[in-house]
């Protein structure tokens, strides 16, 4: 099992190689100067998917394919 920290370094790295450090950055300050409720955002912004259906997305998207 990861640490926090560890999570936190990847997920930064992630946001960053997505959207580049100034976007990035910008998308964690707007977490924390608004009131941010994940699953109501998750409801709104991600498809409707099975955990399974998930993993397996994340696993693909992982490999680079």
């Amino acid at each position: 099992m990861k640490t926090d920290s560890e999570i936190r370094a990847e997920g930064m790295a992630a946001l960053v190689a997505a959207l580049g450090s100034v976007e990035a950055e910008r998308f964690v300050a707007s977490l924390s100067r608004e009131r941010f409720d994940y699953t109501e955002w998750r409801r709104r912004h991600l498809p409707q998917l099975s955990v399974a259906e998930l993993s397996e997305r994340a696993s693909h998207a992982s490999k680079g394919a």
